[in-house]
């Protein structure tokens, strides 16, 4: 059962990959506007915000990359929706195939081009003269929180792209996640902010995430961010993973 799974996933998995090559402006279109938010910020910005980082790029990059996985997940819901409504999804329930191996592809689909985003963008960073003295332990946290953070917001546009009724509503869903960096510490510190503000910005995902992948970077303890950081995504994950199974279910039964 595990091995039919696993080639059915790989099979449609491949199938969804194509899609991606044929059309790379998806990938661009990611990665273009955390690029063009991390370019006005530093460069506009930069120099108005006091963070009491030698270089704003080295504050400001961990939201880049939040919002960049932010942006790339509307694409996941895009892509759903449009097998849903093109009759795809009854056509895969006739063929003798794992019915999870049909969400499943899309989902890795997802994690593939979100990576690709979020190394163009980690790279233009590097380029505006983002560094670290991180070793390959913090580099690997980093990766394991940003690879949870994905599959969590994966999981959870996999729900409007499965119940959405237009493509616009299956990707609007994305637009409170690109601007909850904004109500964080990821571009300014939480203590400026007047105090309901702060008061949120310091009790939502986004903040913890955003401190502990800063202070990995900056080879900084971490304390209990990264704890409070791990324990929201698992739980984004399972809610939104036991959410979109039954609407899944539901949509095809």
């Amino acid at each position: 059962m595990a091995k039919h799974f696993l080639g059915d996933t790989g099979v449609l998995l491949g199938r969804s990959l194509r899609h991606i090559t044929r059309s790379p402006d998806t990938i661009i279109t990611t990665a273009i506007m955390p690029i063009a938010m991390m370019l006005m910020f530093v460069y506009v910005f930069g120099g108005a915000i006091d963070t009491g980082s030698d270089s704003y790029v080295q504050y400001m990059l961990p939201g880049i990359l939040l919002i960049t996985v932010a942006s790339g997940i509307s694409y996941t819901a895009f892509r759903l929706f449009l097998d849903m409504k093109g009759g795809i999804f009854e056509r895969f329930q006739s063929m003798p195939i794992a019915r999870s191996s049909v969400l499943w592809a899309h989902v890795v689909t997802s994690l593939v081009a979100n990576l690709i985003s979020l190394v163009v963008v980690l790279l233009v960073a590097l380029l505006m003269g983002f560094r670290t003295s991180a070793g390959v332990a913090q580099w690997l946290a980093v990766a394991g929180i940003l690879f949870l953070f994905t599959l969590a917001l994966t999981w959870l546009a996999v729900i409007p792209g499965l119940t959405a009724k237009s493509v616009d509503g299956a990707s609007a869903f994305s637009y409170p996640l690109i601007f909850l960096p904004f109500l964080s510490s990821a571009f300014v510190p939480t203590d400026t902010m007047p105090g309901p503000v702060r008061a949120f910005a310091e009790n939502q995902p986004v903040t913890s995430i955003v401190n502990t992948i800063r202070g990995l970077f900056t080879e900084q303890p971490v304390g209990t961010d990264i704890w409070i950081a791990l324990a929201w995504c698992v739980g984004i994950l399972i809610v939104a993973y036991v959410l979109a199974t039954i609407t899944y279910r539901r949509r095809i039964s």
